[in-house]
């Protein structure tokens, strides 16, 4: 009998857990995933000091030092790590795929060179907008963003999360094709949604208020002075503000809320990190506010809808892209009276939130497992595309134990199939 083959996969990121954002949640999700789904996964990203990482995939973590603007966000620098890359060079990955150009890149498409496999990137944020806030240069942005162009130029295929974010990095300069591979959420597997959410210990602590939420990184890129500037003309008496998260802006947050005398209406609950407690959270509010302009598919926004919250999004973001006006989401005119008076309406109409609540969680919650066979659907897809040979692992000579151990790990036996038109890839 054969035995089964496994594909060894490289998810590369600047980010990653403990830091939370969507592009950490989403390489942690595709690896937990993915290796449910028997392949073999490596995380290769920053370290970060103080943090042990207890994942069932493998994670291999590179000097960085931190960003001092972007708490708590490190920045790789492997130039200083010359091990790291010793260790990546003895790994036959299958295929590598890139979350962002920075150091995480320069990585990915090394080893891709030195295994010879394919190399997926995908397009998550809006970096220009990073760049020209910590950047008064136009000039020096300009030359970065060409750098970033042409790492996705080098790419053997460019992944999205949705087509406005397509649409972005053309308007950077890229000219070639991209495959939208939307994002899932981990939230929501729940039987019966309305009692969940009547019994959320939140809601019942909270009583008859409106719980208004924000989930996110607290800096301005969010827009969020814009967002507590609307609720200063909200008129519907019994609400409240949760913001959800940290990051460099929160004291100026503080500063407008306490200029604005909403400090009995808005509430800094800081990081959630247990994902269990967040969506309680999620399910103890009647509305989610994201104004963002900045965000290319944020997964806040699925998490909400996975448990029956809607939201209320910006007309035109990118964002909003997936939000049908009334359906599965709201939408407002980029103003702050408007904003708010979309608020004053949405509060005063229960039947209505409940109903788009109800078909956002229908059309906008998938989960990472559904997500997860698709993108090895096009991880296997690539590899018999791409010219030359592949590689893929026996794992009939080994274990999850063994092969956790990088030592271990390189000397997995390692099969070449020339032709991959005619090669079998097993799952």
């Amino acid at each position: 009998m054969k035995s089964q083959k496994s594909l060894l996969i490289g998810q590369f990121t600047d980010a990653f857990i403990p830091v939370l954002d969507g592009v950490s949640l989403t390489v942690k999700n595709y690896a937990e995933e993915l290796t449910k789904n028997g392949c073999y996964v490596y995380v290769v990203t920053p370290s970060f000091p103080g943090y042990q990482d207890f994942e069932r995939f493998s994670v291999i973590r590179y000097f960085s030092v931190p960003v001092p603007i972007r708490k708590p966000y490190r920045a790789g620098i492997p130039e200083l790590d010359p091990g790291i890359y010793r260790k990546i060079r003895n790994i036959p990955f299958s295929l590598v795929h890139v979350h962002s150009p920075f150091s995480a890149a320069k990585l990915g498409l090394y080893s891709g060179r030195q295994s010879d496999c394919p190399v997926i990137a995908t397009f998550h944020s809006k970096y220009k907008d990073d760049l020209t806030r910590a950047i008064p240069n136009d000039a020096i942005v300009r030359h970065i963003l060409n750098g970033i162009v042409r790492f996705f130029e080098t790419a053997d295929e460019v992944w999205v999360p949705q087509a406005g974010a397509a649409e972005t990095l053309h308007q950077y300069g890229y000219r070639g094709k991209t495959v939208i591979v939307p994002n899932g959420t981990d939230m929501g597997n729940i039987p019966d949604l309305n009692l969940f959410r009547q019994n959320t210990p939140l809601r019942l602590i909270g009583g008859k208020k409106k719980i208004l939420l924000y989930v996110g990184q607290l800096i301005l890129e969010k827009n969020l002075l814009f967002l507590i500037e609307s609720l200063r003309h909200i008129k519907y008496p019994d609400f409240v503000l949760w913001i959800v998260g940290e990051g460099y802006a929160r004291e100026d947050l503080e500063l407008l809320v306490s200029k604005y005398h909403l400090e009995q209406k808005v509430f800094f609950k800081g990081p959630v990190k247990e994902r269990r407690a967040l969506e309680e959270i999620y399910a103890s509010a009647d509305l989610f506010l994201f104004p963002s302009l900045y965000d290319n598919a944020p997964l806040v926004v699925r998490e909400a809808a996975s448990v029956g919250t809607p939201s209320l999004l910006l007309v035109g973001s990118t964002a909003a892209e997936i939000i049908k006006e009334n359906v599965n989401g709201f939408l407002s005119t980029y103003n702050p009276e408007s904003y708010a008076e979309k608020i004053d309406f949405l509060l005063s109409n229960d039947l209505l939130r409940q109903r788009v609540g109800f078909h956002a969680s229908q059309t906008l919650s998938k989960p990472w497992k559904n997500i997860a066979d698709e993108v090895k659907d096009r991880y296997v897809s690539l590899i018999r595309r791409k010219e030359g040979s592949w590689h893929y692992i026996n794992e009939r000579d080994t274990s999850f134990r063994n092969f956790s151990s990088r030592s271990r790990a390189i000397r997995l036996t390692t099969v070449r199939l020339i032709s991959s038109s005619t090669g079998r890839l097993g799952s």
